[in-house]
Formats: structure tokens, C-alpha cells, sequence
């Protein structure tokens, strides 16, 4: 009787120590759940809302029960803002310029000016490269606005512009940057920011890169070039992928360098998707903030957002199943919606000259 009831206490402290060391936990993950839900989840539900209706400055109501069940073709609206999106006048140039304004930045600059500077700082002086280094992180860490201030005084107007300045120097004609040039120099101050992610992820790779190999790779008597072909970029596979899928991902939805350089409007032709959804949601350009209307504009990027990430997601899982000289492409992927979260599956296709693989993977998201 002793016993068992030694045995009921033992298993009922047990329950208590577990029940405890659940509650920290949730408690350690409370503020950064709240921080998802507020700042994540609401607003999404918010846009998604937003989307299905006309809702604008001039046909604003606080009611929301009287706006869902409206008949009033001035609030819900379904697809009439997707539709409106895709019959806009300036869609085609505004999916052109987002196009344009990702690709060339993303291969310039964030890979290819980041993958430069890893190289050439990680083949000198370690001081110098790191010195060196340091001076291209500074535009990332200066604040927007001042960063911005600096490039516009560099290509304002004369007489104030640093490079007209240079211009009458030299006896060149003096040159309005702002108009002339807009899709130059807003690739350039996004770049040149972008450059720097890559920089540290791919000198962290190279760095890892065991010494045995390079070492080897100079016995052999390769050259400079040749080490970098043949022995450093094939192993920054994935770190390449990584920064172009970061990259690309954060180019789609950055407009504030855009936004603060020249307001990147219609007029001004480099408005880009994410500036499209600010300007019809909240800029009063059209001479009324159609917060309806902008909102479709951010759901379907949010949608391009999402399938990307899924696919780059899959790539990934499906690479850890095969070497590295495989090559990818996602076929399919779904998603199961359940009590316990979303179980994503993918089916992804791996080859190389010799062979060809079918890889199903599966992942769980909240």
C-alpha cells in the first residue's frame, strides 16, 4: 500500500515538473509568437480582407458588418480589384520593370559583385580584405534616408550635383540624372547594398572551404582562375542558391530606395510591383488611397513570395538525398491543411547525364 501510493506521488510530481517545463517553454516562445501574430498573421488577414473590397478614403466606413453585407458595389467587390489589376494600363510595365529591376540587380550586384569582392578579398591580406569588407557593409548599415540624401546629392540637378560638377570640370554637357538615367542609379543604390549580403555569405563559405583541397589543388599546379573554376565555386552550390533565392525574395518586396530617390511613380518609370501596392494603397498619386485595390496588388505578391519559397524549400531537401552533382526542378507541390499545421509535398526531379531520380519530400509548417 506503501508502495503504490510512493508510486501515485512519484508520477504525480512527474506530471507537475512536465506540466511546468511545457509552460516555460511556451512562455520563452510567448513573445515571439505574439510578435508573429501581430505583426504577420493579422496584417495577412487584413490584406486578404482588404482585397475583396472597394474600401477607399472616399467611401471609408468603420462599419464592417454593414460592408460585408452591403449590396453596395462600393465595398465588396471579390475578384473585381484582381481583375481591375490585370486590365490596369500600367500592368504590363510595372511586371516589366519588377522584372528587369530583380534580374539585373540580383546578377550584377547581389551575386555577382558579392561573389567578386568574396574572392578578391579572401585571396589577399586577410587585414586588407577585411578592411576592405568593412568599407562595402557601411551602405547596409547606414540608415535609408541618409544613404538615399547622399546618392541624390551625387546626381542632382546643377549646380548642386556632385557628378555635374565633374561635368562642367571637364567641359561635358551637364546631364538631369533623375529623368535621364532613373533605372541606372536605382540598380546601382540597391546594389550596391545587396552586394554586401552576398559578400559575407559567400567569404563564409569560401573560408570553410578545407585547406587540403585548395593546398592540393596548387600541387597539381592549377592557376588562380583555374582553383576558383574548378575547386571554389563548385562548392558554393548552395550558398549561390541560398543568396539568389534571399536576394530575390527581398528585391520583390523592397520600395523604399526606390521611393525615397525619385518617388518612382508612373510618371517617373520604375515603379516596381511592391511600389504599386504602396502607391494605390496609400500614396494619393491617384488623387484617392484605394486601400482595396493596392491590397490585391500585395496578395499576389505574397503569392509569388510563397511559391518560391516552397520551391526553393524543396530543392533543398530534395539535395540532401543525392550528391551534389545532381540538378533540380520542382514538377509539383501541395499542401495539406490540418489540426497540427500545413504538411507541404513536393515532387521534385534530380538528374545529371547519367542518371535520373524522382524525389517526393514532405515538410510541416505551422
Amino acid at each position: 500500500m506503501a508502495y503504490a501510493t510512493q508510486m501515485t506521488s512519484a508520477g504525480a510530481r512527474s506530471r507537475s515538473q512536465a506540466a511546468r517545463a511545457r509552460l516555460t517553454a511556451y512562455g520563452f516562445l510567448a513573445p515571439a509568437g505574439t510578435l508573429v501574430l501581430f505583426f504577420f498573421f493579422i496584417p495577412m488577414i487584413l490584406i486578404l480582407f482588404l482585397s475583396i473590397t472597394n474600401l477607399a478614403t472616399t467611401n471609408f466606413t468603420t462599419d464592417v458588418l454593414k460592408m460585408a453585407t452591403s449590396q453596395d458595389p462600393r465595398y465588396i467587390v471579390w475578384g473585381g480589384n484582381f481583375e481591375r489589376m490585370f486590365a490596369d494600363e500600367y500592368a504590363p510595365e510595372i511586371l516589366f520593370n519588377t522584372f528587369f529591376y530583380v534580374l539585373f540587380t540580383l546578377l550584377l550586384f547581389n551575386v555577382g559583385l558579392g561573389l567578386v569582392i568574396s574572392l578578391l578579398t579572401t585571396h589577399v591580406n586577410r587585414r586588407a580584405g577585411f578592411f576592405f569588407r568593412a568599407l562595402w557593409i557601411l551602405p547596409r548599415i547606414t540608415s535609408p534616408a541618409v544613404y538615399i540624401l547622399m546618392w541624390k546629392r551625387i546626381v542632382a540637378a546643377s549646380p548642386f550635383g556632385i557628378l555635374n560638377q565633374f561635368n562642367e570640370l571637364l567641359g561635358r554637357p551637364k546631364a538631369n540624372y533623375f529623368q535621364e538615367d532613373p533605372w541606372v542609379f536605382t540598380i546601382m543604390l540597391n546594389g550596391f547594398i545587396g552586394a554586401s549580403f552576398g559578400m559575407i555569405i559567400f567569404t563564409s563559405a569560401i573560408e570553410s572551404i578545407p585547406k587540403d583541397l585548395l593546398n592540393a589543388s596548387l600541387v597539381d599546379g592549377s592557376s588562380l582562375l583555374q582553383r576558383v573554376r574548378y575547386v571554389i565555386l563548385p562548392l558554393l552550390r548552395w550558398p549561390l542558391l541560398f543568396v539568389i533565392t534571399y536576394q530575390t525574395l527581398s528585391l520583390l518586396t523592397s520600395f523604399e530606395y526606390i521611393l525615397l530617390f525619385n518617388q518612382g511613380g508612373a510618371a517617373s518609370n520604375n515603379e516596381v510591383w511592391s511600389l504599386a501596392a504602396y502607391n494605390r494603397a496609400l500614396n494619393t498619386y491617384f488623387a484617392n488611397a484605394q486601400w482595396g485595390y493596392g491590397s490585391a496588388f500585395a496578395v499576389v505578391l505574397v503569392v509569388v513570395l510563397r511559391s518560391g519559397e516552397a520551391a526553393a524549400n524543396a530543392r533543398m531537401l530534395a539535395a540532401q538525398r543525392v550528391t551534389s552533382d545532381y540538378k533540380f526542378h520542382v514538377r509539383s507541390i501541395s499542401k495539406n491543411h490540418g489540426d497540427n499545421g500545413t504538411l507541404i509535398t513536393a515532387n521534385v526531379t534530380a538528374w545529371t547525364d547519367s542518371d535520373i531520380k524522382n524525389l517526393p519530400v514532405q515538410w510541416q509548417e505551422p
